[in-house]
């Protein structure tokens, strides 16, 4: 086969991994998350057999692009981090596409850590260069809402706020990981309980931040729920963590 009739096959299967993309019309937003190199990655994704199609537009991020996906009848999430427009951009040219990869492998590694103490986080299926594949998480059929766009009752209110704070501590104590940039912005809500999404910039305790950074989130979550619901405070998720950190020594003691 030819150069050109091999670069002709790859645009044809590329259009018809598109077809489904209804969302994404907008031109400048197809050139930032779609260059050559994104489609490629895509192509190999869907040779693999983790993704069937592409279907439209989640939402769209400072550094990145969310998309539905369908491997089979099941509907994942396709995090695609934008390597031309990123805030990465401050870097030459020729390092972008790596540091970008590295902060989707970091991504797909803390999304698995979380997972693995008990946190609700979109289960992370695999990852290629800038490409997250993730379960999509939906209620009702629907893509979940974050929890900012909800109003709660005040008995469903206080219950998310105890799994949120319960989730913070089992990141600290457990996975030894601060979200780093957690607030109601950056927690779905679902029936069964809030989802943690958007792990990229979460740090380990030994991180020369780290401190700062979980003293961020537990501003932002207390803040939230105190003047939204008039409910909780730092000093309260504080106890909490400090709590679940003895009684985890008391155990490794024993």
């Amino acid at each position: 086969m030819s150069r050109r009739t091999k670069d002709e096959d790859f645009d044809t299967r590329i259009d018809i991994l598109r077809t489904r993309l209804k969302d994404s019309d907008d031109k400048n937003v197809q050139d930032a998350v779609f260059d050559r190199r994104t489609l490629m990655d895509l192509y190999s994704l869907a040779s693999k057999g983790v993704i069937d199609s592409l279907g439209g537009s989640v939402c769209t991020g400072k550094e990145a692009n969310i998309f539905r996906a369908m491997a089979g009848e099941k509907e994942l999430a396709l995090k695609i981090y934008r390597i031309s427009t990123s805030n990465f951009n401050s870097m030459q040219d020729y390092l972008q596409g790596d540091i970008v990869s590295a902060w989707t492998r970091k991504e797909f590694r803390n999304l698995s850590r979380a997972e693995e103490v008990g946190i609700p986080v979109p289960h992370p299926i695999a990852m290629k260069e800038n490409i997250l594949v993730m379960d999509l998480i939906v209620m009702e059929g629907q893509v979940a809402p974050t929890l900012k766009d909800m109003n709660l009752e005040q008995e469903e209110a206080r219950a998310v706020y105890e799994q949120i704070v319960h989730y913070i501590s089992l990141l600290y104590n457990r996975a030894q990981l601060v979200h780093a940039d957690l607030s109601e912005f950056n927690i779905l809500y679902r029936q069964e309980g809030p989802v943690i999404i958007d792990m990229g910039q979460s740090v380990t305790l030994d991180h020369p931040q780290a401190r700062r950074f979980l003293e961020r989130d537990i501003a932002n979550v207390s803040h939230y729920f105190r003047k939204k619901y008039s409910l909780g405070s730092p000093e309260e998720i504080w106890k909490k963590l400090i709590k679940d950190r003895d009684e985890i020594k008391e155990k490794k003691a024993d």
